[in-house]
């Protein structure tokens, strides 16, 4: 006795994926879980060396100029 596998493509499983999300939560939510998946940009491996550069002084002065703005 064999059995076949079903593959489904890629796209299938999307398109799959999305529509239990707008059945489970509707399409209003959705999207809001969707957005939550944010990857963010830049290098933060970078970023993080120079806050790790910092000193605590340099870091307060940072925040207090971000709170004028």
């Amino acid at each position: 006795m064999s059995s076949k596998i079903d593959v489904k493509s890629i796209n299938e499983i999307r398109r799959i994926g999305i529509d239990a999300l707008a059945d489970a939560l509707g399409p209003v939510d959705m999207a809001r879980f969707l957005q939550s998946f944010d990857l963010g940009s830049g290098d933060y491996t970078e970023e993080r060396a120079k806050w790790l550069d910092q000193s605590l002084e340099e870091i307060m002065a940072e925040i207090k100029r971000r709170r004028t703005e």
